[in-house]
């Protein structure tokens, strides 16, 4: 078969998705339908927000469906019709039976996580906030349990101390756009192989809500710097801030840095003990927790844009975090 024969539907909604879409769309297969949410609204003037998925097959001239309801009879039908021989899933809602046993090549899916860990909606996020050193992508074929199907393959990469969730996005985006392609391939020249998940390995990876990003100060400083980087630039860490005057507000923050120097350690303690008391020095701001101190780095005030510590100090005076 080549690869121009393959009628394939691709399922996805977010920018992670539209990595793979363009490098099946850019590589000659057959992308014959997309499939994503409905548009939303949102912002002032409730404007229409369309996935980014939906505008790269708009601007492409692809077939698109954005079904409410993934058991409908009509989005069925549509499906059905398209006579696809594989379904392509990243970054999309839990499928129902009825649609991805339809394709008689099955429905694969392309997941953030080396599987099983991190099954769920923020594979990325909760690897970095649990400080893994480690992750990667995996491709496999889905089955009834969101997550468990049997793995095709996986490419993994490593984490720095200070990885951010937006740089491993990236680069698991980009392997895993290379993954989608080696997949097919091995399904169109018939040389797929798959492997049950190992058991006893899994690690949930829940959505992430607001409340998962509020900082405790009473962590200790290498939990704390993981929680920060595992959710930026977005959804972002935020914590309550107290200035001298007493004057609270929520402040988000972007980026840490712990303290490798003891000399610089023994003083920011000696003058912020308590978990969340801030020392500054020099433009430099540094924050007490429940082990050693940590540097803030980068801020976003309530109502103001994201800056650098220095300049954030031009203009407030912290006392407290809280």
């Amino acid at each position: 078969m080549n690869k121009s024969d393959l009628k394939i539907v691709f399922f996805g909604t977010p920018e992670f998705a539209v990595a793979s879409l363009d490098s099946l769309v850019s590589g000659g297969y057959n992308v014959c339908a997309v499939v994503t949410m409905p548009d939303k609204e949102g912002g002032r003037g409730k404007k229409k927000i369309e996935s980014e998925v939906k505008k790269y097959a708009v601007n492409h001239n692809i077939p698109l469906l954005q079904p409410e309801k993934l058991k409908n009879i009509d989005f069925i039908s549509s499906l059905r019709n398209i006579n696809a021989d594989l379904f392509i899933v990243i970054a999309f809602r839990m499928l129902p039976e009825v649609v991805w046993s339809m394709p008689r090549f099955g429905t694969f899916n392309l997941h953030g996580s080396l599987l099983p860990k991190y099954r769920g909606a923020a594979p990325i996020n909760r690897a970095i906030m649990n400080g893994e050193k480690e992750t990667g992508v995996t491709t496999f074929f889905l089955k009834h349990e969101i997550d468990t199907g049997d793995i095709i393959g996986q490419r993994a990469i490593s984490i720095e101390e200070n990885d951010n969730v937006g740089k491993v996005y990236d680069e698991l985006m980009k392997i895993g756009s290379d993954m989608v392609i080696d997949t097919v391939n091995s399904i169109i020249d018939g040389t797929v192989r798959t492997m049950p998940q190992p058991e006893g390995e899994y690690i949930p990876a829940p959505k992430i809500f607001k409340e998962d990003c509020r900082i405790s100060w009473n962590n200790r400083a290498q939990e704390i710097h993981n929680h920060v980087r595992g959710l930026s630039p977005s959804p972002c860490a935020f914590t309550h801030l107290i200035d001298i005057n007493g004057k609270e507000s929520d402040i988000k923050i972007y980026e840490t840095a712990l303290i490798k120097d003891r000399n610089l350690m023994s003083a920011v303690s000696d003058n912020a003990s308590e978990p969340g008391e801030i020392y500054i020095e020099k433009r430099h701001m540094y924050a007490a927790t429940g082990s050693d101190p940590i540097e803030i780095l980068s801020v976003q005030p309530s109502g103001k844009k994201r800056m650098d510590v220095s300049a954030f100090l031009l203009g407030y005076h912290p006392a407290c975090f809280k």
